[in-house]
């Protein structure tokens, strides 16, 4: 029996991996699964939602907690494990039942915990690395429970389910308004140093189609005037590129090109959350208000 060459194999498998260097097949089907687990729970099951969120902000907590260990620095991640679980559930929990204490107080509460937590946690390493790790500690904490607890208040609150829709669908339409145009007619870098495949013509393609599916969501879903659509799209499409040159800024001190491979074909949770995450808050501010 004869062995390929090598060409052979190079060549098979330069057909094998796309030129964007992804796992195509396992792109779709993981893509498929998570938009078949976002449209049920939305739907059917808020609680699956919530948990959904849970579990993928703690997995995005380890991401961040091994690629950071490049950097020699080590957040506290068990306590910061424990404490995301209890301030999304406890979030969503305090803003759909009456449990005694209102969402803003527990979410002050079990963000404060957890922090302290985490900085009680890394007392017995003693006080080389102390800075950098409580650092990573809390800056693991502000970026992920933190932002992502605004998700499930949205999600308790009035119309939840119309809510997380819109917010969801101006997200996605800023990606795909800024991928369209800045593809077809992207001249001038936004962010070199960071992305340089964004550019200028994009973000305005970005906000452009978020505010006009921000607009339709209002009125069609939301019954409010389109005034606060338009405010709404062009809010989380500002917030959501900043939210996405964050993740890249990440990956680039440390050195990396995925977080992870926790989703076949994807990367990792913080590749697909980064743009979302930050416009949460955002989202749940302007719906308030306006609404």
């Amino acid at each position: 029996m004869t062995s390929a060459s090598p060409d052979s194999q190079d060549a098979s498998a330069h057909r094998r991996t796309p030129r964007a260097g992804r796992d195509l097949p396992a792109a779709i089907i993981t893509g498929v699964v998570l938009v078949a687990i976002v449209v049920l729970t939305v739907f059917w099951w808020h609680w699956g939602f919530v948990i959904f969120i849970a579990v993928m902000l703690i997995l995005g907590a380890v991401e961040l907690h091994r690629a950071m260990q490049g950097l020699g620095m080590r957040s506290a991640i068990v306590p910061i494990l424990v404490g995301t679980a209890i301030i999304v559930l406890g979030s969503f929990a305090a803003s759909s039942y009456d449990l005694g204490i209102g969402p803003n107080t527990f979410l002050i509460a079990a963000v404060g915990m957890t922090a302290v937590a985490a900085l009680m946690w890394r007392l017995p390493g003693g006080a080389k690395g102390f800075v950098g790790d409580a650092a990573a500690s809390l800056f693991t904490i502000a970026y992920l429970p933190l932002m992502g607890c605004f998700i499930p208040l949205m999600m308790g609150d009035d119309l939840g389910t119309r809510r997380i829709l819109s917010w969801m669908l101006c997200v996605i339409a800023s990606d795909t308004g800024g991928y369209a145009v800045g593809v077809l007619l992207g001249r001038h870098p936004m962010a070199p140093r960071i992305s340089p495949k964004k550019s200028w013509e994009g973000m305005i393609g970005s906000i452009v189609l978020a505010m006009a599916v921000g607009a339709g969501c209002t009125v069609w879903l939301l019954g409010a005037p389109p005034w606060t659509g338009l405010i709404l799209g062009g809010v989380l499409s500002v917030v959501g590129t900043c939210g996405d040159l964050v993740e890249s800024m990440i990956k680039r001190d440390i050195g990396i090109k995925d977080m992870s491979n926790f989703l076949p074909g994807h990367g990792g949770v913080m590749d697909r959350l980064d743009s979302m995450l930050l416009s949460a808050p955002f989202a749940w501010a302007v719906l308030s208000v306006c609404l």
